[in-house]
């Protein structure tokens, strides 16, 4: 994971940073703002804004999902979610996993919450749900830079050991702010 915060997060820093550096306006907003508006960017920069900015943003969630306190468990009201949604955590954990499998190529798998209500959501590339409206909960990058140094090409072992290491206090921080 240091290579992965160190060089991929700290390039689409970099170059979201190049980018708004050419239109100063776009420095005044934050990154969801950036994110939900950047198809009315100029023609120039607004790639740059889609997946550099969606590539900073999603590593930004990303590092604060995990924790080193390894086999958290989720409680409060986003676990009476869960329940109520997916059918209990062990459940949810399936379909997320197997979301995140099957995820063609390089993207993400969210837990999001969408009109009021959780769902899962595949992402290609860097693309972020707030460019869709959504709020992310809870994200896992399945990109090979994510995973291929310690698991080659085995994603299904990156995506099942992560589960070890999500941060569910932070999870739930983010459910409940989405629900107010």
């Amino acid at each position: 994971m240091k290579l992965h915060h160190d060089k991929h997060h700290v390039g689409y820093t970099n170059n979201l940073n190049a980018a708004i550096e050419k239109h100063q306006e776009w420095g005044d907003k934050n990154i969801e703002d950036i994110l939900k508006t950047y198809a009315s960017a100029p023609d120039d920069i607004k790639s740059a804004l889609r997946n550099h900015g969606g590539g900073f943003y999603n590593h930004s969630l990303f590092w604060q999902m995990m924790s080193p306190e390894k086999d958290q468990q989720p409680s409060g009201s986003i676990t009476e979610e869960i329940n109520k949604t997916f059918g209990g955590v062990d459940a949810f954990k399936q379909q997320f996993s197997d979301a995140a499998k099957k995820i063609f190529g390089s993207g993400w798998e969210w837990l999001v919450m969408d009109n009021g209500k959780l769902a899962l959501m595949s992402t290609p590339n860097q693309d972020s749900p707030v460019t869709q409206g959504k709020t992310p909960i809870l994200g896992l990058d399945v990109w090979e830079h994510a995973y291929y140094l310690q698991y080659l090409s085995d994603r299904g072992s990156y995506v099942d050991a992560w589960w070890h290491v999500v941060n569910w206090g932070d999870v739930a921080e983010r459910f409940d702010s989405a629900k107010r």
